[in-house]
C-alpha cells in the first residue's frame, strides 16, 4: 500500500501547524516556552520531524557561533587558529566545550575529552585499554554495529575475547532485575570490561545505569584492581533526554555524540573519565590539546605522567568553528532545563507510546513506562515491511525511519522541537494502515 496523496492525510493540518510555528519567529528567544524554542530551528514547517535521535537540527545561537568561527577563519586562518588552540592556555577555545560538557555531566573540564562522535569515542576507549590475552569484552546482542566493531577490532589487536549476551527477551516487558540477573550471572573470572549502550537503539530500552554500575562494583568486591571489570558505557541515546549526571551513574567510560539530542555541531563528541580510569588508557592519536606530549617530542623523552584526557583528545586540524561551537549547544540545553528538555520527551513519546499500544495492528517493542526508554520508539505493523511504513510516512510528510539491525523495526522519536499535534498526524497515517497488506 502506498499512500501516495498526502494531502488526504496531513496537509491541512501541516499548513495549520506551519502557521503557528512561523508567528513565533521574530520573537525573542523564551527557554520556557516550546514554540520559541522551536522558533530557534531552521527544521521545514512542511514536515513532521519524527527522527530527532538522528542528527540535530542546530538551534540559533549553535549555528550562529559556526557562523562567527568559520568567518574568522576565512579572513585570517593561520592568525585565528594559532591565537585560539595554541598560543596562551586560557586563551583556548577547546577549555571551554570541556567545561561547558562538564558542567553538564556533573563533573571537571579535566575529565573530558574531545572527540568527533560516539563511535570515535568508543573505539578510543577500547583500543587503548591494554586488554591482555584471554581477557574478556562482555556486551550484549541490543548494541549497535559501532559498539560491537570496536570492542571485536580491539579485541584481535590485543588477542582479548568478546562474547554477547541478551539482557531481555522481550523489550516491551523489560525488566530491570532480570536484566541484572543475567548480567551477574554471565561474569567470569575473565572479564576484564561489561560495554553497553545506555539506551538500545532497536527496542528504545533505557538501562538504569546505576543499577548496572552497582552490580559490577559488587562483582568487583573481590577482584584485584588489576582485574575488576570496568563499565563502557555507549551514551549518546541517553545523553540530552535523561535528567542524569553523567559522573555519577558508576560508569568507568562514557561516550556520546553530541550532534544528536545535545543539538551541537557535526562531527562533534565528548568522551568522559575520571583521573584514575584516564590513566587505564594508552592514547590512540596524537593530541594537539596536550602540553606535555608535544614538550616530550620536542625533547626526545616519554610524556611524564600517566594518561590525561587532553592526551586522548584525537589532533590533527578538526572542524574548530564546529568543534568549539558546541560549548553554545550546552549552554543552550542548560538555559532551557535539563529536567524540563527530559519531562517534554518523555510526554511527548508517551503520547507516541500509549496510541501504538491500543492499535490492534501495531506491535510495540519499547517499553510503557518513561523511567525504562527515552526518546526513541519502535514498532511494527502487521503487513507491512518497516522499511514500507518509514517511506508511507515520508510520502505523508512525517519524517521516520527503520532500524537498521537484522531484525527492522519502524521508529519514532520526538524531541523538544515536536509538539502534540504533530504526533496526533503520525499517529492517523499509521491508523490508516490497518487492514491493508503489503503491494495490496
Amino acid at each position: 500500500m502506498s499512500l501516495s496523496n498526502p494531502a488526504s492525510l496531513v496537509d491541512s493540518d501541516i499548513a495549520n501547524f506551519s502557521q503557528v510555528t512561523q508567528e513565533a519567529t521574530p520573537q525573542p528567544f523564551d527557554p520556557g516556552d516550546w514554540k520559541s524554542v522551536r522558533a530557534q530551528f531552521l527544521l521545514s514547517p512542511d514536515l513532521v520531524h519524527l527522527s530527532n535521535f538522528y542528527l540535530a537540527s542546530n538551534p540559533t545561537p549553535v549555528r550562529d557561533a559556526i557562523t562567527n568561527y568559520r568567518r574568522a577563519f576565512d579572513e585570517n586562518p593561520h592568525s585565528f587558529l594559532d591565537d585560539n588552540m595554541f598560543a596562551r592556555e586560557e586563551d583556548m577555545l577547546w577549555r571551554s566545550v570541556c567545561a561547558e560538557a562538564a558542567e553538564y555531566v556533573g563533573g571537571q573540564a579535566k575529565e573530558i575529552a574531545l572527540t568527533s562522535s560516539t563511535t570515535m569515542g568508543l573505539a578510543l576507549t577500547y583500543n587503548g585499554l591494554r586488554l591482555k590475552p584471554g581477557q574478556e569484552v562482555l556486551t550484549t546482542t541490543h548494541e549497535f554495529y559501532p559498539h560491537h566493531e570496536a570492542i571485536r577490532l580491539a579485541a584481535d589487536k590485543w588477542g582479548a575475547t568478546m562474547r554477547s549476551i541478551s539482557l531481555y527477551d522481550s523489550s516491551f516487558d523489560f525488566s530491570v532485575d532480570e536484566a541484572i540477573a543475567r548480567l551477574r550471572a554471565a561474569v567470569r573470572p575473565n572479564t576484564r570490561v561489561f560495554g553497553v549502550a545506555w539506551v538500545h537503539s532497536n527496542t528504545g530500552v533505557r538501562l538504569p545505569m546505576s543499577r548496572i554500575a552497582e552490580a559490577i562494583a559488587d562483582l568487583n568486591r573481590n577482584r584485584d584492581e588489576a582485574d575488576r571489570i570496568l563499565l563502557v558505557v555507549d551514551g549518546v541515546h541517553g545523553f540530552g533526554v535523561a535528567d542524569e549526571d553523567v559522573a555519577q551513574m558508576g560508569c568507568d567510560f562514557f561516550s556520546a555524540g553530541t550532534h544528536k539530542w545535545i543539538l551541537g555541531p557535526r562531527g562533534t563528541g565528548i568522551m568522559w573519565a575520571k583521573a584514575e580510569n584516564w590513566a587505564l588508557l594508552q592514547p590512540t592519536i596524537p593530541s594537539l590539546m596536550s602540553k606535555e606530549t608535544s614538550a616530550a617530542w620536542r625533547q626526545g623523552r616519554r610524556p611524564a605522567g600517566p594518561t590525561e584526557a587532553a592526551w586522548v583528545s584525537p589532533g590533527g586540524f578538526f572542524s574548530y568553528e564546529h568543534q568549539w561551537a558546541a560549548a553554545e549547544a550546552f549552554r543552550f540545553v542548560r538555559q532551557i532545563g535539563r529536567k524540563r528538555i527530559q519531562d517534554r520527551i518523555a510526554e511527548l513519546n508517551s503520547q507516541i507510546k500509549e496510541a501504538l499500544a491500543a492499535m490492534d495492528h501495531v506491535t510495540l517493542y519499547t517499553p510503557l513506562d518513561p523511567e525504562l526508554s527515552a526518546g526513541i520508539v519502535t514498532f511494527d505493523v502487521e503487513g507491512h515491511a518497516p522499511q514500507e511504513v518509514a517511506q508511507i510516512l515520508r510520502e505523508n510528510r512525517v519524517i521516520a525511519n527503520s532500524t537498521p539491525y537484522g531484525v527492522p523495526h519502524v521508529r519514532l522519536s520526538a524531541g523538544i522541537v515536536n509538539f502534540p499535534e504533530e504526533i496526533d498526524l503520525a499517529l492517523n497515517v499509521i491508523r490508516s494502515l490497518k487492514g491493508s497488506r503489503s503491494g495490496a
